[in-house]
């Protein structure tokens, strides 16, 4: 229970940093570190599948994506437009409303029991391969099949028509 707590307020931290860092380069990586530290919320929560999907979707691909076309976006202060009066009041409001939601949601919540899950093997990769590949093997083949065709499409569409060279 004391892992959860230190990984919850880990949770938190690297949170604020990315919506404080003042470089986007930092924020991306500390978003990075909070997808971790959620990853090992989904294993102590036994969501094996759950983590390797965060790890490997959310950490691997599409944040390195993010950091790959931000490193090629040129970030100067100069050619950063300045932002209207409104749109600062508008952003003040809307961070008001957020407030006060969070505010109202820390007083409804209370204290509760923690929650027992009433099959230990809930979650498990093992157990979601074997209904997948069971119950549920022919959609499973045609979408790896459909997922196959639309590779094979983008790379056709990707490659540039050679003309042919002509012959005299």
């Amino acid at each position: 229970m004391q892992t959860f707590y230190i990984i919850a307020f880990l949770s938190i931290v690297f949170s604020i940093l990315v919506i404080s860092a003042k470089n986007p380069v930092h924020s991306i990586l500390y978003l990075i570190l909070t997808f971790f530290t959620f990853t090992i919320h989904y294993i102590l929560m036994n969501a094996q599948f759950l983590a390797i999907v965060n790890f490997i979707v959310y950490m691997g691909a599409i944040l390195v994506l993010f950091l790959y076309t931000l490193m090629l976006i040129n970030l100067n202060k100069e050619s950063e437009p300045v932002k209207p009066f409104m749109v600062k009041v508008a952003a003040v409001f809307g961070g008001g409303i957020l407030a006060v939601a969070l505010v109202s949601s820390l007083k409804l919540l209370g204290t509760s029991a923690p929650v027992v899950l009433k099959d230990p093997n809930l979650g498990l990769v093992k157990n979601l391969g074997k209904v997948l590949f069971n119950e549920f093997l022919l959609p499973f083949e045609v979408s790896s099949v459909l997922l196959l065709s639309a590779m094979v499409g983008a790379v056709l569409l990707a490659t540039k028509d050679k003309e042919p060279k002509a012959t005299i």
